[in-house]
């Protein structure tokens, strides 16, 4: 449903063509979705995968005619709407599961896909949960519930320690308020989540893309609390054997960035990349504050960014060492470049586990949803990232241009940014290796693919559907 649960999905399709080239794959997406995807596995070796399209439902209340993606949403607030909307596709899914050529051995599905659990049971099909959370996140969120942390508490700000973690400290506004406002449970938002926990709850096991030893603990709190298998078989970004040549869709916008980078690279001039996801939402005044803090740190920068408003005169004042960049970029290649040293970032699970994979500092800069926590991840556990948010404890909240000048020119060419650069460094590095033959995620989906195929098939037939646009929702 978000370019963050696709392109891991992705990577997945690629990981199993290249370490198991007999199994057989279907894909189910909309039409809409189709290209990106299609465009994506160009250079897998297709020959067996397949993909099938499913009807996005039409004249959905609340939902503008054509979205079947968050990409496409005209207010992130529509997202319960359109997570709510996939059940829909939920007979012609089945029906289409029922006509494949050959059985189904096993089911790899988005969380946002809770109905799945219930199609995979109807046709005797294991069921595995695909999660786009880390494991430090699924686990302080389950020590929360159990301990009832909320509690007693009277404010959005007051620290709060968590039992199982008592080193973990957070706020109630580190999380979306559908966590814990009075009034939550009769939201959309609330009861879409509730199904959607039940669905994993019910399902044969958990696929994270993560990686073992970069939180152990937080894994091994899981395995212990849940009945179902966990597989850690990231990062998954890494599983490409080249670089996703997806620029091809924009052959002709593509090339400016990249030399951009290129130049600054031979100039030795180091690069700050700016991007805060395809879902945010951040208002005039903070982006003038971005706008602040980036010119006045002279520091050089590439901004990846979907509107088009931009404070007057701030491109030409930049222009010698900014680039502001409004078509899709592969966010993969920057972070991979030679001249990216450090990432101003929503922190988006996705990115955080891309850009580690890099060995690429956060400056982190969350916004919702799960991000808070991730930036908790980076900065308190990982030790590999910097906050922009000033106030003590806090990791989240509106950061004016002053200290952001700041921030970026600590992280970019300070002694904390040396520290948090090494440490990003030593990540990338584990990363590789867990990635690797007879590493603990190459292990972990060895497993996975024998567990779900012995004794069944001799030709293992898996399905990958994304119904709801941008994720490749299920695995079969």
């Amino acid at each position: 449903m978000a370019k963050g649960h696709t392109l891991p999905l992705l990577h997945l399709i690629h990981l199993l063509r290249r370490r198991f080239p007999h199994l057989s794959v279907t894909l189910f997406t909309t039409a809409a979705n189709r290209p990106f995807i299609s465009q994506f596995l160009l250079d897998s070796d297709t020959d067996f995968i397949s993909i099938i399209n499913l009807s996005f439902p039409q004249n959905v209340p609340g939902l503008p005619a054509g979205v079947e993606s968050t990409d496409t949403l005209p207010s992130i607030s529509l997202f319960p709407d359109l997570w709510a909307a996939t059940e829909l596709m939920q007979p012609e899914f089945e029906k289409q599961l029922q006509s494949l050529p050959h059985p189904v051995t096993f089911l790899i599905s988005d969380m946002f896909l809770w109905w799945t659990v219930e199609s995979a049971s109807k046709f005797g099909i294991p069921r595995i949960n695909f999660s786009g959370m880390s494991n430090f996140n699924r686990a302080i969120l389950g020590s929360i519930y159990q301990n009832k942390l909320f509690d007693g508490v009277k404010s959005s700000d007051e620290l709060i320690t968590v039992t199982d973690f008592p080193w973990v400290k957070f706020v109630l506004d580190d999380l979306d308020e559908v966590f814990w406002h009075a009034d939550r449970r009769t939201s959309l938002h609330f009861q879409v989540i509730t199904k959607s926990v039940h669905a994993a709850t019910n399902s044969y096991g958990l696929i994270v893309n993560s990686f073992y030893e970069l939180e152990s603990m937080f894994c091994d709190y899981i395995r212990n609390r849940e009945m179902g298998m966990i597989w850690n078989i990231g990062p998954l970004c890494l599983a490409q054997t080249s670089t996703q040549k997806l620029q091809t869709q924009q052959p002709n916008k593509t090339g400016t960035w990249l030399e951009w980078l290129d130049a600054k690279l031979r100039r030795g001039e180091p690069v700050l990349y700016v991007a805060f996801g395809s879902q945010a939402e951040i208002s005039s005044e903070q982006t003038k504050e971005i706008e602040i803090g980036l010119e006045e740190s002279g520091v050089s920068f590439l901004w990846a960014r979907k509107d088009k408003e931009i404070g007057d005169g701030f491109e030409e004042r930049v222009k010698e060492r900014g680039i502001v960049v409004r078509e899709w970029v592969d966010q993969w290649e920057v972070l991979n470049h030679g001249s990216v040293k450090g990432f101003l970032s929503h922190c988006g699970w996705n990115s955080v586990v891309e850009s580690l994979s890099c060995g690429v500092p956060v400056l982190a800069f969350p916004l919702m949803a799960d991000q808070a926590m991730n930036a908790r991840m980076v900065v308190d556990e990982l030790r590999a990232g910097m906050r922009t948010a000033e106030c003590e404890g806090l990791v989240k909240g509106f950061v004016k241009g002053k200290g952001l000048q700041r921030l970026v020119r600590e992280l970019m060419e300070g002694e904390k940014g040396k520290e948090v650069r090494k440490r990003a460094m030593e990540i990338s590095a584990m990363a590789k290796k867990a990635m690797a033959e007879n590493g603990s995620s190459w292990r972990d989906l060895e497993q996975l693919v024998q567990e779900m195929c012995s004794n069944k098939l001799p030709l293992p037939h898996t399905v990958l559907a994304a119904p709801s646009g941008d994720g490749i929702n299920n695995v079969h």
